[in-house]
C-alpha cells in the first residue's frame, strides 16, 4: 500500500466518492470498508437470489389464492437488511481467513486489516455484531426457514478455505451466495419445492459466471501466491464456460418459473435476462481488470430485471 492510500484511509477497488467517505466519520470508515459498504455490488448480488425467490413464492401464493402483498413486503424488507447484514460479516469474516493472503495482492492490500488500521480483535468484534443482526432477521422466519438459513452457515464457513483446495472456489461461493433463493420460497410455504431447488441450481450458475469475471482482475497475483479460482482454470476458454453457465442459468429459470406457474411478464424478464447475458459474453476481454470489473457489477441489472418481471407478474 502506498502512503496516499494510508492518507487517504481509502481501499484501492472502491469508488472514493461513496457514501461512506462523505456520511461517516473517518473512524468509522475502516468498519465500512470490512463489511463492503462503499461496494454495495457484493450486498446487492446475495439480495437479488432473496428476492427472486420471494417473488417466485408471491406468484404461487397468488396463483393459490394465499398472496399477501404486506407478507410480501415485509419479506423484501428483511431479506434487504439481512443481505447487507451477513454480506458485511461474511466479508469480514473471510478478511480474517485471507489476511495474510490479502497483504500480497495489490488490490486488497489496502484492506483494513493488511494495511493495520483494524486488529484482528476489532475485526471479530464487528463480525459478531454483523451477525446478531442477521440473526435477528431470521428469526422473524418461520421455524423451517430458521433452521434452513442456520445450515447455511456450513457453507458460509468453508468458503473462504475454497481457494486454497480446488480450482472451483466460486462454486463454494455460488452455494452461499445463493442460499436465498430458498429462503424466500421457505418463508412463504414453510417447505421446499421443486421450484426453489432450480431456482438454487440457477443462481448458482449464475454466481460461478459473474464470479469468474471478477477474478479475472487479480489472475496474476493469484498465480504468484497460488491462490485457485475458475479464472485461472478456465483461462482462455472463458468465453465458452459463461456461455454454459449463463446457459444453464437461464434453463433452470425456466424450469423454476415453470414450476411456481409464473405469468408473462416474468418470461418477458427471463429474455431480457438472455440478451443481457449475451451481450456481456461477446465483448468480454479476459485482460482487462477494469471491464472485468464493470461486468461484474452489471449483472446486478440482470438480478433487477428478473426480480421486476416476477414482480409484475404478480401485480398485472
Amino acid at each position: 500500500m502506498t502512503n496516499a492510500d494510508n492518507f487517504s484511509g481509502r481501499v484501492a477497488d472502491a469508488p472514493s466518492d461513496n457514501w461512506v467517505y462523505r456520511v461517516l466519520p473517518r473512524s468509522a470508515w475502516p468498519y465500512a470498508q470490512l463489511a463492503r459498504w462503499d461496494r454495495p455490488i457484493g450486498w446487492q448480488l446475495l439480495m437479488w437470489p432473496c428476492f427472486w425467490s420471494a417473488a417466485l413464492a408471491a406468484n404461487a401464493a397468488h396463483d393459490e389464492g394465499v398472496f399477501s402483498a404486506s407478507l410480501f413486503l415485509f419479506h423484501l424488507i428483511v431479506f434487504f437488511i439481512g443481505a447487507v447484514a451477513m454480506r458485511g460479516a461474511g466479508c469480514t469474516y473471510n478478511d480474517l481467513v485471507d489476511h495474510d493472503i490479502d497483504m500480497e495482492v495489490a488490490r486488497t492490500r489496502s484492506r483494513p486489516l493488511p494495511s493495520g488500521r483494524v486488529s484482528r480483535f476489532e475485526a471479530k468484534t464487528f463480525l459478531a455484531v454483523q451477525a446478531l443482526v442477521g440473526l435477528l432477521v431470521l428469526i422473524q422466519f418461520n421455524t423451517f426457514t430458521i433452521v434452513l438459513g442456520i445450515l447455511s452457515l456450513a457453507v458460509v464457513a468453508v468458503y473462504p478455505f475454497a481457494k486454497r483446495f480446488t480450482d472451483w472456489p466460486q462454486f463454494f461461493l455460488g452455494l452461499a451466495f445463493s442460499w436465498g433463493a430458498l429462503m424466500g420460497w421457505a418463508a412463504v410455504f414453510g417447505s421446499l419445492s421443486a421450484a426453489s431447488i432450480w431456482l438454487y441450481l440457477a443462481a448458482i450458475a449464475w454466481t460461478i459466471g459473474y464470479d469468474t469475471i471478477y477474478a479475472h482482475q487479480d489472475k496474476e497475483d493469484d498465480e504468484l501466491i497460488g491462490v485457485r479460482s475458475t479464472a485461472r482454470l478456465f483461462a482462455e476458454n472463458t468465453r465458452a464456460w459463461l456461455v454454459g453457465l449463463y446457459g444453464f442459468t437461464l434453463v433452470f429459470l425456466l424450469f423454476a418459473f415453470a414450476a411456481a406457474g409464473v405469468g408473462f411478464f416474468a418470461y418477458a424478464g427471463l429474455l431480457a435476462a438472455a440478451v443481457m447475458f449475451a451481450w456481456q459474453v461477446v465483448i468480454l476481454d479476459i485482460d482487462n481488470a477494469d471491464q472485468c470489473l464493470r461486468l461484474f457489477k452489471f449483472n446486478t441489472r440482470i438480478g433487477a430485471i428478473l426480480f421486476l418481471g416476477l414482480t409484475l407478474s404478480i401485480v398485472l
